[in-house]
């Protein structure tokens, strides 16, 4: 039995996994032909190596297959198949000395070339590889060390495209897991059947509160037990243990609210790890509602909207007066929903809407959002539940502003603007008149907008928009046309800048 605790710090995708001997020995290409050694699914072999070293230990780093074509061989010890005892003797003496070290350094396999040094296999050498269960590979004549080699990067990068396909297709069944109305139960059942073995949820106390998947026996329940104690006691965040037939692994949910994952399957998996710790992050979000009672006021707040309440009649449920929104694109893809509460939670908000290629984040007003890696963000004023569609437009203008100018972080102005000082029943009638020519056109209205408050820039707006610049230019040129103006007038810019911000977006 071997107990680790550690801070975790594997990397967010899976290692390359190792990949069966017997793949590589199916490539007809290659006419490989394993001669002597173990055989099995369980046989595998992390890269290949070429070396002709009498002694390789110092160069084998394991799980290699080692490629030779025996240049090392002294001539006394031959093929092994010379007559006598003492050439016997010597072959035999030779090539278990040679063998031992390979396995020793945790070479996985031999691959011996019968061209151009040797015309066949020494019979020394199958002996010793029986021996030692060393998996011995012939490598007929006509096939290349590097053929060889390349055929065993092209079956990493084969499982390693799966593992990657594996993992993703896990973190998506767990998000959709953890938004049904069984959320922590669910999520327990889609980690154990991705693992093929159980998963646990423990309390503070230790107590197991919920459990799924193929229950392990008493023995391997008590050890599991055991490791969840370990990271309850903030020595680490994460434990294994590895039992006759079974791994076992606990992870911290959260920090110093005292909930253990737990997870128990047959056999290891490369990126069992990253799906488990999946599920890990979601239970933090879905134990920390638990505990904090903020789940029970979120859904009581949308149950009353539901049925007809004003959003100032339910804010007060929230906690809080005054709120920010946010709006946050990744850096590069489509937020997914795991990555969208992952927001939520450093941002110090459960309130997190993904909506297509933008995450909306309400965030209380006291709680200054900040930039966060991997996101580009725009942040409204404060305000009250009445305000907050004013402010979801702000959010929304300030990431369009962030992403044409390309900084990680924008904040709508809250300072006093020259247009205030015009009422705003005659400013919104001037706006009306001004833009009418524009007519319900969201496309040519929101392109105006944006053109303008990027100084005329041509490149900035198309970034802004996500459509080329020239789109751009077509819509800015239908633009004057309908307005009958000259847009490269600062004081027609000016005018139609105020009249937008009092306008506002249209077809929204």
């Amino acid at each position: 039995m071997a107990l680790t605790a550690s801070t975790p710090q594997e990397p967010a995708v899976p290692p390359t996994p190792p990949v069966p001997l017997a793949a590589l020995l199916s490539r007809e290409d290659l006419a490989l032909r394993q001669i002597a050694g173990p055989a099995g699914p369980e046989v595998t072999i992390r890269w290949a190596q070429t070396s002709e070293m009498s002694d390789p230990y110092p160069y084998l780093l394991g799980g290699e297959l080692l490629l030779t074509a025996g240049v090392h061989i002294p001539e006394a010890a031959g093929d092994g198949g010379a007559p006598g005892p003492a050439a016997d003797g010597h072959a035999g003496t030779y090539f278990d000395g040679y063998v031992s070290r390979i396995v020793a350094a945790g070479g996985a396999a031999l691959g011996f070339g019968v061209a151009p040094v040797h015309d066949t296999v020494p019979r020394a050498l199958v002996a010793a590889c029986e021996a030692y269960a060393l998996p011995l590979v012939e490598v007929a004549p006509r096939t290349t060390f590097s053929a060889v080699a390349r055929a065993v990067w092209q079956l990493m990068a084969q499982a390693r495209l799966a593992e990657l396909r594996r993992v993703s297709e896990a973190q998506q069944s767990l998000a959709a897991a953890a938004s049904r109305p069984d959320p922590v139960p669910s999520v327990l059942r889609r980690l154990a059947a991705r693992l093929g073995g159980w998963a646990a949820l423990y309390g503070p106390e230790g107590a197991e509160i919920a459990a799924a998947g193929r229950e392990p026996d008493p023995g391997a329940r008590q050890a599991l037990a055991g490791l969840a104690r370990v990271v309850t006691r903030g020595s680490s965040t994460t434990a294994s243990d590895t039992l006759p037939g079974i791994h076992l692994s606990a992870y911290a949910l959260g920090t110093g609210r005292g909930f253990v994952l737990g997870a128990a399957a047959p056999h290891r998996e490369p990126g069992d790890h990253t799906i488990a710790s999946v599920a890990a992050v979601l239970l933090s979000l879905l134990t920390g509602e638990h505990q904090s009672g903020t789940g029970a006021a979120r859904s009581s707040a949308l149950v009353r909207l539901l049925l007809g309440a004003t959003p100032e009649a339910v804010a007060p449920l929230l906690g809080e007066d005054r709120w920010c929104v946010v709006h946050a694109a990744p850096d590069r893809g489509v937020p997914d929903p795991v990555a969208a509460s992952a927001l939520g939670a450093a941002l110090g908000s459960p309130l997190v809407d993904p909506d297509r290629d933008v995450v909306r984040v309400l965030v209380p007003a006291g709680r200054e959002p900040a930039a966060q890696p991997g996101w580009t963000l725009g942040v409204s004023a404060p305000a009250a539940a009445a305000g907050w569609p004013a402010a979801d437009v702000q959010a929304a203008r300030a990431l369009a502003r962030a992403r044409a100018t390309r900084v990680p972080l924008v904040r709508h102005g809250s300072r006093r603007a020259f247009a205030d000082l015009v009422p705003a029943d005659e400013a919104e009638a001037h706006a009306r008149t001004l833009l009418g020519p524009l007519g319900e056109n969201p496309a040519l209205t929101e392109t105006l907008r944006t053109w303008l408050s990027l100084h005329g820039s041509w490149d900035r707006t198309a970034v802004a928009l996500s459509v080329h610049r020239n789109t751009v230019r077509q819509r800015i040129a239908r633009c004057a046309a309908l307005l009958g103006t000259d847009l490269d007038d600062p004081d027609v810019r000016m005018e139609l800048w105020f009249a937008l911000r009092r306008e506002g977006p249209r077809g929204t």
